[in-house]
């Protein structure tokens, strides 16, 4: 029997890509699972440390460190880190209070957001096919609000929502300063890295209101939650090496099936009813909002 070839080129890009979607996943479940035994700032300090490691090595691999962190654009980076570092925070917070396929659900808004913070900031073209995703996916997020918002759901629903949706609106933003980077011709490992130094540190500005000394089974989800963070960024810069971002944009949105999973396995969460109903309309608002194409 002949042996299987390992994919190459687009193939390639598109396993990296799934792999880069487990990883995120599984950062989500250790979040969830570590629950509120620790504060939320430590949390966030040991995701961005941690991964630290990861991203060190593989610009090493990629070259060396130091001119994988050059940067001749600080001022840029620092509004990206800082957004970037609030939306890990709310975005944190967000998984506590909610099922884990609803918190990550809401991301997905994200997209949206950013076809209109791009019409708005950076000229970009809002034709009638992503105003039709925008459309779509604010939809979705109404039908997702109005059970929190009026007191249907269990209580925290409505703060997790509302941090949901406050998340989606800065990851926005921060995906804007990166395409101005990245136009800049900043490296994307560069911009990975700066944004892990500069969550790292916001995450440690919360010490003096108070930090846990963790057990050995949550020292292990922090340690998880920081390495299968950092390993997600970099399948996914390693992705866009061998595969068109059009290729792989179907296959980001598994990130939805594997946090509806790991929460029915992990954490006897069930999808409900809005989650079924809001779930499409913003996954149709994000596939179509991201979109390329002119239309």
């Amino acid at each position: 029997m002949k042996a299987l070839a390992a994919p190459t080129g687009e193939p390639l890009g598109i396993v990296l890509r799934i792999g880069s979607t487990l990883a995120f996943a599984a950062m989500g479940a250790c979040i969830k699972a570590l629950g509120d035994g620790v504060p939320l700032g430590q949390v966030v300090f040991f995701r961005s440390a941690v991964a630290l490691v990861p991203l060190a090595l593989f610009l090493w691999w990629c070259g060396g460190i130091r001119e994988g962190i050059a940067t001749r654009r600080p001022l840029g980076h620092i509004g990206r880190c800082l957004m970037g570092a609030a939306a890990m925070f709310t975005s944190f917070a967000t998984i506590r209070l909610l099922p884990l396929a609803e918190a990550t659900m809401l991301s997905y808004l994200a997209p949206v957001m950013l076809a209109l913070l791009g019409w708005a900031l950076l000229d970009e073209r809002l034709g009638p096919r992503r105003l039709g995703g925008v459309a779509l996916g604010l939809g979705g997020g109404v039908a997702f609000c109005l059970p929190a918002f009026s007191g249907s759901l269990p209580a925290g629903a409505g703060v997790g929502v509302t941090l949901g949706l406050v998340t989606a609106v800065l990851t926005a933003g921060a995906l804007i300063q990166v395409r101005r980077l990245t136009l800049a011709g900043e490296r994307a490992g560069a911009i990975a890295f700066w944004f892990a130094v500069v969550s790292a540190f916001a995450g440690l500005a919360t010490l003096p209101m108070g930090w846990t000394w963790p057990g050995a089974a949550q020292a292990m989800l922090l340690v998880g939650a920081g390495v299968s963070g950092g390993v997600a960024h970099i399948l996914m810069t390693l992705s866009f090496r061998h595969a068109e971002a059009a290729a792989l944009a179907p296959f980001e949105y598994l990130s939805i099936l594997w946090a509806a999973a790991a929460g029915v396995l992990f954490f006897a969460e069930v999808p409900g009813a809005t989650f079924l109903l809001a779930g499409p309309l913003i996954l149709a608002g994000a596939v179509i909002a991201s979109s390329r194409g002119r239309s």
